[in-house]
């Protein structure tokens, strides 16, 4: 790759941004993992292109940081048209989402993330412009009130969301293509880290790129943060090459251990053993007892580990799994399981 294509230090509050949006691929071919996924959306794709219509809506789910934006825009450039970006917490009324959908151009790929999060109202103003292309514009109140209808050029909407089981059906059934994005495996993170350091400009051995990836916890924007944070070490500690060593040693500064548990993961699980005896306990309680809001532990933490099979939801609460009490070092009370049944009461929807 030559000196022209590759990123330099912008040396300002945006650098991260900058060089995280620079590092994602700009078609199929530098996509790296979601196979299944992304031959399917190819097809769909191409059979758009030669039958000279947009593409069909798609919706793309999964977990963060997994590609669902990078995709939108891979589907703007293969279709050769623009991306508009929204998110669905931005559209609180259905004139938001008019103002939006009556400004598209025709073949304009329209991305909206964490789409179920978007207001009702907009929701069922969606349906019809999916549809029908055509949006009905509410003019006066009450008895007086007009609907006038607006046509709307051809687009195409790519939704992404990270609970798929919140969209109502009937919007669900609108898209013409839904694809689920899985965790991508450590092979496919070194792919991933190995096209980045090229992009960055950094000599990184074979064991680096593993080590990093293996700590990455299945996804790729974790795996480009974690990156960046070791090249920052290496840069204060001179180092021109990154290898193992200095991987481990950057991570661990960063409290990023071997399983890629970091500060929140361990004192949650430390909490669970070692203040509630193994659970089961409230999610709230378990909340309380981190410093962390509920929904915090709930949609960072509490995802990953179980997972990793390092905590379990019962109907009474969270427990501790006996991974959870190995990671930690700690052993495990034959009746860990059970422990604190009586004590903690769980505060399960």
């Amino acid at each position: 790759m030559n000196d022209s294509s590759r990123i330099t230090d912008a040396g300002s509050g945006t650098e991260e941004r900058t060089i995280e949006a620079a590092l994602r691929p700009r078609n199929f071919d530098d996509f790296v993992g979601q196979g299944r996924v992304r031959q399917q959306l190819s097809m769909v794709l191409e059979a758009a292109r030669i039958r000279e219509r947009t593409a069909d809506h798609v919706l793309l789910s999964g977990p963060p940081g997994l590609g669902k934006t990078t995709l939108s825009m891979i589907i703007a450039s293969e279709m050769n048209a623009p991306l508009r970006i929204s998110s669905g917490p931005a559209i609180q009324h259905a004139g938001d989402l008019a103002a939006i959908l009556s400004s598209l151009t025709e073949g304009e790929v329209l991305f909206l993330d964490e789409i179920h999060r978007m207001s009702r109202p907009a929701e069922e103003m969606l349906y019809m412009a999916m549809e029908d292309f055509r949006v009905d514009i509410i003019v006066g109140k009450g008895a007086g009130a007009t609907a006038i209808p607006l046509e709307l050029p051809p687009f195409t909407l790519v939704g992404a969301t990270t609970r798929a089981g919140l969209l109502p059906g009937p919007l669900r059934d609108r898209f013409g293509f839904t694809g689920h994005l899985e965790f991508y495996s450590s092979q496919e993170l070194e792919l991933v880290l190995r096209r980045s350091a090229m992009m960055l400009d950094l000599r990184v051995t074979s064991a680096a790129f593993s080590e990093i990836a293996s700590r990455s916890r299945g996804t790729p924007r974790i795996a480009n943060r974690l990156l960046r944070r070791v090249r920052d070490w290496s840069l204060v500690n001179r180092l021109e090459e990154i290898d193992h060593r200095a991987a481990s040693a950057a991570l661990d500064m960063y409290e990023v251990d071997a399983k890629g548990l970091d500060r929140l993961d361990r004192s949650v699980l430390e909490a669970l053993c070692q203040k509630f005896g193994g659970g089961p306990v409230g999610l709230s309680t378990l909340a309380i007892a981190v410093g962390e809001e509920t929904e915090t532990v709930e949609t960072v933490a509490e995802p990953y580990l179980v997972r990793e099979g390092l905590m379990g939801r019962t109907p009474r609460g969270r427990i501790a799994m006996p991974g959870a009490w190995e990671h930690l070092g700690l052993t495990m009370p034959k009746d860990a399981l059970f422990a604190g049944t009586q004590n903690y009461e769980s505060d399960e929807d």
